[in-house]
């Protein structure tokens, strides 16, 4: 049988796949970055609420946050779409992964810089924002894309609430066809073809880290 024809199908998944992995990257950066702020505070009544949610994020696979997210929430009202569910989901555990990482780079800025700013009368927030936060997170950039790569990979799991992502899709090809190891080979496939080009690059952008040329 001529699998050609079903292509598209399993591109448009790949698009779904894509979208998700850019929302719970971008959104599970930012909200990371607030978690390892909360983490790192002085303030016991902000810090081990962070902390407690971070281990908790981490803790429980993505899969269970998914079920949660969908079939969960509901029982008490709140009502989301599966595309939505799977994006709340993966952002959650992708924020709470990233946490550990961004509060490391930030953490990794040598004190003496600190009390450098604070010497030439730099506010805190100044520090921060143009010191701390550039160094911290070029620090934790080759960590974070390994993250976002292992994200992209873990939009499958989007699949056990019917979104239509790229497993979804090779899953309802499949069962057309009855082509099972030649619709998931080339699922497989594309799998690699982001993957292992994003990898690449990771490793590239961590030597360039590492001389100084980025």
């Amino acid at each position: 049988m001529d699998l050609a024809q079903y292509f598209p199908r399993l591109f448009d998944g790949l698009g779904v796949s894509l979208q998700l992995t850019a929302i719970s990257v971008v959104c599970g950066y930012l909200i990371g970055l607030l978690f390892a702020l909360g983490a790192a505070s002085i303030r016991p009544w902000l810090r081990w609420p962070t902390l407690v949610i971070i281990e908790i994020g981490r803790g429980i696979p993505a899969l269970v946050v998914l079920y949660i997210a969908y079939y969960g929430l509901p029982s008490i009202g709140i009502l989301l779409e599966n595309f939505t569910a799977a994006a709340f989901g993966l952002t959650f555990t992708v924020a709470a992964y990233s946490s550990e990482t961004i509060r490391a780079g930030l953490q990794s800025v040598a004190t003496a810089q600190r009390e450098a700013s604070a010497a030439l009368g730099l506010s805190s927030l100044t520090t921060f924002v143009r010191i701390i936060l550039p160094q911290g997170m070029r620090s934790a950039v080759p960590a974070l894309m390994g993250l976002a790569i292992q994200s992209f990979q873990g939009t499958s799991l989007a699949y056990s609430i019917s979104v239509n992502e790229l497993m979804s899709q090779s899953y309802q090809v499949s069962t057309m066809t009855f082509e099972y190891l030649k619709v998931y080979a080339i699922t497989g496939l594309i799998y690699v073809a982001i993957a292992v080009p994003a990898t690449w690059l990771s490793m590239l952008v961590e030597r360039r880290l590492a001389r100084g040329h980025v």
